[in-house]
């Protein structure tokens, strides 16, 4: 492969993984939305557009085999299309997380709602702020900007232990909320997996 078009390719790699990272970021906010606003139609619409992700993932995934194979990269190159690849997976994985919120979200507003889950909003935030960072980070290069989404994902595990917590209690006092707290729970470990993703990033 030429070297103009080898670093064309690596462009247009870059701007794939950024494509994926924005419909990444994009169904996780909605989905947050679906559940923090009890809105169904919002939850489903991150359902139905999970593949489009996934079709990133893949072509993607085809790009770098390509680039490895024909390109014979390098040093910088080779280390930055690993970077790609590994990214990738994440967003993927989180898209994933993305869908299960929307879907205990589509559960969740099928009952009575419950008390404002401030723990749960707190860690979404931290969530949700970890991954544009975790992305700004490896557009950027900004290592300082990595560490800290490193650094902000031991208050994402203590925020989740805190709403597991929580939400026992409150099965223990409550147990006709248990089917809804427990889908609470499930919700929380899908927010810190999203912290735990963008921290790989």
């Amino acid at each position: 492969m030429e070297e103009s078009r080898f670093h064309k390719e690596l462009d247009q790699l870059k701007m794939k993984v950024l494509q994926m990272a924005a419909l990444t970021e994009k169904a996780l906010d909605r989905a947050l939305q679906a559940l923090f606003e009890r809105n169904s139609d919002l939850a489903q619409e991150v359902i139905d557009k999970d593949h489009a992700i996934d079709l990133l993932d893949v072509e993607i995934d085809k790009l770098i085999l390509r680039l490895l194979a024909l390109g014979q990269p390098v040093a910088r190159d080779l280390r930055f299309i690993i970077g790609c690849m590994r990214v990738s997976i994440n967003l993927e994985r989180l898209g994933d997380q993305a869908v299960n919120v929307a879907e205990r979200a589509l559960h969740l507003n099928q009952r009575p709602a419950l008390a404002p889950q401030p723990l749960l909003e707190q860690l979404a935030a931290i969530s949700l702020d970890m991954f544009r960072k975790s992305i700004s980070s490896f557009v950027d290069g900004n290592v300082d900007l990595a560490r800290d989404v490193c650094r902000m994902d031991d208050k994402a595990d203590d925020l989740n232990v805190q709403i597991l917590r929580h939400s026992v209690d409150y099965m223990v006092s409550e147990v006709r909320v248990v089917e809804r707290a427990v889908l609470l729970i499930i919700i929380s470990r899908c927010l810190e997996r999203v912290a735990d993703h963008a921290t790989n990033i």
